[in-house]
Formats: C-alpha cells, sequence, structure tokens
C-alpha cells in the first residue's frame, strides 16, 4: 500500500507542505548535533554511536519477534545493499497496483532515499522471517505525516505500510502473521505510542482483511489525495501472555 505523501519525481503538492511541529527533545537533539550529517544506516554504527533517541525510538535496536512462521525481525533498508531486491518487488504487478512505484531502480532509490536522508519520521525496512527477507515495511510517524490532515491523530500514532515480497508467500496467512509482529514491535518498543495505524486501499481487500485478522479494526474510511482508504487502528490493548 501506497504512503501518503507526494512521490520524488511528481512535484510539490500541498500535502507535502504540511505545517508539522516536532518535538521539543527532537529539535533539541538537532540543535546540539549542529548541522545535518549525510545520514547513515544505524545496523552500520556501533550500538554506543546512536543518538539517545530518535523519533522512532530507534527501530535498528528493535528485538526481533518469534511467530508461528519462524523468527521475524525489522531490519533499516541500506541502500547500496537491498535495492536491487525492493525494486523487483515493486515491479510486481500485484505490488504495483497499489504501491505505484514499478520502473527502474531509479524509481526505488528515490523513494527509500526521501526516507533515508530524511528526519526520521519513517523508516524503510526489510522483513526478514528466520534470516530470509521476504517483506518490506515503512513504520512512521503517522501524527508527523500528511496523513494527520485527515482523521483526529493523537501524538506518537504510528503507522504501518507493507507488502509481501514473493507471491508464494502470499494468501497463506503471513501477512497477518507479520502485521500482528509488527504492532507488537511497536508497541512493545514505543511506550508513548498508544495505538498503530495503516491506511489500505479499500480495493485492496485481502490487506484490509490481513489488518483485521491481526488485530486491527476499521475506524473510518478516508478520502486521500491517491486513493480512498481504509483506517485501521490496533489499540494498545492488553495482551494475553504467551
Amino acid at each position: 500500500m501506497p504512503p501518503t505523501e507526494a512521490r520524488p519525481d511528481t512535484g510539490p503538492s500541498p500535502e507535502d507542505t504540511l505545517d508539522l511541529h516536532l518535538p521539543a527533545d527532537f529539535l533539541a537533539l538537532l540543535a546540539a548535533d549542529g548541522p545535518r550529517r549525510p545520514a547513515v544506516a544505524a545496523r552500520d554504527l556501533p550500538a554506543d554511536a546512536l543518538p539517545a533517541e530518535d523519533l522512532l525510538d530507534r527501530v535498528a535496536g528493535w528485538r526481533p519477534a518469534d511467530t508461528p512462521a519462524g523468527r521475524f525481525a525489522l531490519v533499516p533498508v541500506r541502500l547500496d545493499h537491498d535495492l536491487p531486491l525492493v525494486t523487483r518487488w515493486m515491479n510486481d504487478p500485484a505490488v504495483a497496483a497499489f504501491w505505484e512505484l514499478q520502473g527502474p531502480e531509479r524509481v526505488t532509490a528515490d523513494h527509500l532515499r526521501a526516507q533515508l536522508d530524511g528526519d526520521g519520521r519513517s523508516v524503510p525496512c526489510l522483513g526478514v522471517l528466520d534470516g530470509t527477507p521476504m517483506s518490506y515495511f515503512e513504520i512512521y510517524r503517522a501524527d508527523l505525516d500528511p496523513l494527520a490532515r485527515h482523521y483526529p491523530a493523537r501524538p506518537h500514532d504510528t503507522g504501518v505500510h507493507l507488502l509481501i515480497g514473493a507471491a508464494a508467500d502470499r494468501g497463506r496467512g503471513l501477512g497477518t502473521l507479520l502485521l500482528r509482529a509488527v504492532a507488537d514491535l511497536v508497541l512493545d518498543h514505543r511506550p508513548r505510542c498508544t495505538r498503530v495505524v495503516a491506511e489500505p486501499d479499500l480495493r485492496n481487500t485481502p490487506s484490509v482483511t490481513a489488518f483485521r485478522r491481526a488485530g486491527f479494526r476499521l475506524a473510518a474510511e478516508l478520502d486521500l489525495p491517491d486513493k480512498r482508504a481504509a483506517l485501521m487502528v490496533r489499540d494498545r490493548d492488553p495482551r494475553p501472555a504467551p
């Protein structure tokens, strides 16, 4: 399911000029650090070199989750290493129908680079199951995203975009398992977040169904600039012990 912001080659959009205010603690961190430095993949740095916090509470350091399908981890994308794989997935017709990022590597690269070189409000990740990259996720601050124009956002709402890479992995319940695992990871590692949200295209029935089965509820239907979406919400409810 595609993100709500305009893609790099489409030119400016009113959605891109949304006046979103960063938390005071993050602005103070930027001021202390001085001029912005080129982005470096967090997994390439020693743990003690990472900032004390960021807008998404250090996704790179989130521990893996055990699922019925195997051990699952979110691993932030490395453009120099992961671009061919993500590009291949984006060119699958079933994926392209909703993400609309088909084309040469530069199309995917522009999309990834906009996040990797940004302020940390969206982190592109590979979903790695038992050591094999098999899905793509974007974990993002929904309250700092243009999506916040279209629903009553709460501070620290965290959004999820996803795709399952291989056709063989679709249609057998993996999407539900991974969405449940990712929502749990967000809520476990982001104590200030009270809910996880998503906005799949209403036409994407398998995706909406997977969210429902993963514990999300349909909160509203939204008219976004590029689609009519289902606002899916997973609240921070007590979860039974495993």
